[in-house]
């Protein structure tokens, strides 16, 4: 059997694993995301090795965040800086001797969804990853939208508030607003450092939520600020792409109790929209988790060497 090696790559962390060509993940691990180009391709050249001397091993997949040409150059790769610029695909099959596909990791997670996931059988849908920041893949008719230069789906920066010309345009993004960690866990610390200057930092989204469940003073309208403009911008794309299903990736799909006050929330939010409302039981698609969660990158990441690999 021929297995595949996938990185799931973030600003902090780099997933990785061993995929099978059923999607099944047989082995899988992490490592920190170094913030310079050499350590950070040695030390995932190190994990296609030690997998090569277990696996058959096909080919590598990597999903990234940024905008990704259909060659694999990163035009720019999010937070994780020291790739933008630079030919990724070309140098991890130098390096590791082995077929590399790397795509957008919004659209790794939508395709992933298509294959194994909760957009099984479904041709018009958007994957909407929170995370670093907010990503998102468009599948339209049952492929994925990539547009001109391999940007489209960039939802977070989309702009939803209003502008202040005193700071960055960006500012009023939905990356600073919507997304995990730019967004509420930043948010939180800087309203927290405000009042309690020598509290110490929080780096967990769920232990925010965790405090806004608790009524805490601080935490709960952070929380609700930022739960309200995920849905703003979920009320947007279904505006924009009348999609079947919208799937809400990323690390804080898996949290029930964030679920449920998202679709609570939105529930609340399409009421108010006139227009939307109207046809909320006519010609609207609905909200759901993605079914393979944290995993959707990584087995998104191999399925196109997977798929060529039974075409051949």
């Amino acid at each position: 059997m021929k297995y595949y090696v996938g990185f799931d790559m973030g600003g902090t962390t780099i997933k990785y694993g061993v995929v099978d060509a059923a999607g099944k993940i047989v082995e899988k691990g992490a490592l920190p995301t170094e913030k310079k180009q050499v350590p950070l391709l040695a030390g995932m050249q190190k994990v296609v090795a030690q997998y090569k001397n277990k696996f058959a091993v096909a080919g590598v997949g990597v999903s990234i965040p940024g905008i990704v040409r259909r060659d694999g150059y990163m035009i720019t790769a999010g937070a994780i800086k020291c790739l933008n610029g630079y030919p990724l695909a070309d140098k991890l099959k130098e390096m590791t001797g082995l077929p590399v596909k790397v795509e957008n990791d919004a659209n790794a997670a939508a395709i992933a969804e298509h294959w194994l996931g909760n957009a099984q059988g479904v041709e018009n849908y958007l994957c909407v990853v929170l995370g670093t920041g907010v990503g998102g893949g468009i599948v339209i008719n049952g492929d994925v939208y990539r547009g001109a230069h391999g940007m489209a789906g960039e939802f977070g920066w989309n702009i939803t508030h209003d502008i202040d010309l005193t700071q960055k345009l960006e500012d009023a993004s939905l990356n600073w607003h919507a997304a995990v960690v730019s967004g509420m866990v930043r948010r939180y610390n800087m309203s927290v450092h405000r009042v309690y200057p020598d509290e110490p930092t929080v780096t967990d989204a769920r232990q925010i939520l965790q405090l806004a469940q608790d009524k805490d003073p601080i935490a709960e309208p952070i929380v609700d600020q930022f739960i309200e403009d995920v849905c703003i911008m979920l009320l947007n794309l279904f505006a924009n792409f009348d999609p079947e299903l919208i799937l809400i990736g990323g690390g804080i799909s898996a949290n029930t109790e964030f679920m449920t006050m998202l679709q609570a929330k939105f529930k609340e939010l399409l009421i108010r929209h006139e227009s939307l409302h109207y046809i909320q039981d006519k010609a609207l698609g609905t909200v759901k988790t993605t079914g393979l969660h944290n995993d959707a990158g990584l087995i998104g990441a191999v399925y196109p060497l997977v798929r060529e690999t039974l075409k051949a």
